[in-house]
């Protein structure tokens, strides 16, 4: 199937159909997405970062989930397929696949999906509308970045401190000074550096466009990224897409929290991903962080007191979260919460060729 899950779209695909081998996986993919051309002329994917996903779902064998979800971001212009992010987005729309290939039994009302993030070995439950055991799709929930309405599908994202570094504050700091600017690293749903927009000269409520036209600061954001992946225990980062970079500055607008711009990592997300969300609505109830210094700053937020609900600004328009955290530990957050919608878009064969075989190239050269 082809489905749009929150702000992303690609194919969602069965494990069983593909190889065991991850580099035939990723063969597959390449093809499949067209990758190596902007356009992705000779594949289904749509030129940009958001719609050059798949989604790749089966049974799952563990008993607290019950499907597996293994997410691939596969690169527009390169021939390369990333297997370490998450995509929040993308799992939107893993619920109601599972549901309309036979993997889980919908409920009558609401069904709950859980799902374990091959990604980042976390789960997350998904609660899919199911009137009369059928998957609505159409409803009048409306989020920021995709026209029109559809039914809402409560996604809670559970244990989500430490995805890839086993740690909220993978440095053990929450600000550290990198190449001379204030930079939090904080890995909750998915690591990321969050900068104050200001600290590098810009306002922070500029247009993707306009931020991925400036080559100076998109060569900065990625030599501090660089750094900031081998502090986090990343090793070397310049092949990967994490850590993502967030540019935080104070809400436009006062029934906000903060004004986000988030990175993919070399270019601005149109709206803001899932799991770069959740990363900030964590960080801004942890004191010394840059999303808590702002909050504080702006009087959204008073010192020692968390925050159950937040509003992120992004550039197509807003993202609501709810932060549960256990007792008062203000960095142990039990789930994050959100709305997001997801459409059915087509079903049905998709083709595609892969690279000749070393045998074939040797047969080639042979007979040349």
């Amino acid at each position: 199937m082809i489905m749009r899950g929150g702000t992303s779209r690609g194919p969602f695909l069965r494990m069983s159909d593909l190889p065991d081998d991850q580099q035939a996986q990723a063969d597959i993919l390449l093809s499949l997405m067209g990758s190596g051309h902007a356009l992705q002329i000779d594949g289904i994917g749509g030129g940009d970062p958001l719609t050059s996903k798949v989604a790749i779902v089966e049974r799952s064998a563990d008993t607290n989930a019950d499907v597996d979800y293994l997410f691939a971001q596969v690169d527009v212009l390169n021939r390369r397929v990333d297997f370490n992010p998450n995509c929040g987005n993308m799992l939107s729309a893993v619920g109601p696949y599972a549901i309309e290939t036979g993997l889980v039994e919908p409920q009558d009302g609401t069904t709950v999906v859980r799902v374990r993030n091959l990604n980042t070995q976390r789960f997350i439950e998904c609660h899919v509308p199911t009137p009369n055991r059928q998957v609505a799709y159409e409803g009048d929930t409306h989020i920021s970045g995709v026209p029109g309405h559809a039914a809402g599908i409560q996604l809670s994202f559970l244990d989500i401190i430490g995805t890839k570094t086993g740690a909220l504050l993978p440095t053990g700091s929450a600000c550290d000074s990198i190449q001379g600017i204030d930079v939090t690293c904080l890995d909750a749903a998915t690591p990321i550096i969050m900068i104050d927009a200001a600290d590098l000269g810009i306002k922070g409520d500029e247009s993707p466009a306009d931020l991925d036209a400036s080559d100076g600061l998109l060569t900065r954001l990625e030599s501090i990224r660089r750094e900031a992946g081998e502090r986090m225990g990343l090793g070397d980062v310049s092949q990967s897409v994490l850590p993502k970079p967030v540019l935080v500055s104070p809400a436009q607008d006062s029934g906000s929290t903060l004004c986000t711009r988030y990175f993919v990592p070399h270019r601005c997300h149109k709206a803001i991903a899932v799991t770069g969300a959740i990363a900030v609505a964590s960080a801004i109830s942890v004191p010394g962080t840059i999303a808590h210094r702002l909050t504080v700053a702006n009087a959204r937020l008073k010192e020692g007191e968390r925050l159950p609900r937040v509003r992120l600004e992004h550039p197509s328009g807003f993202i609501d979260l709810d932060v549960e955290h256990r007792h008062q530990d203000q960095q142990d957050i039990a789930r994050v919460s959100l709305i997001r919608t997801a459409r059915k878009i087509m079903s049905g064969n998709l083709f595609y060729s892969l690279p000749p075989s070393p045998d074939d190239q040797q047969l080639t050269a042979k007979a040349g």
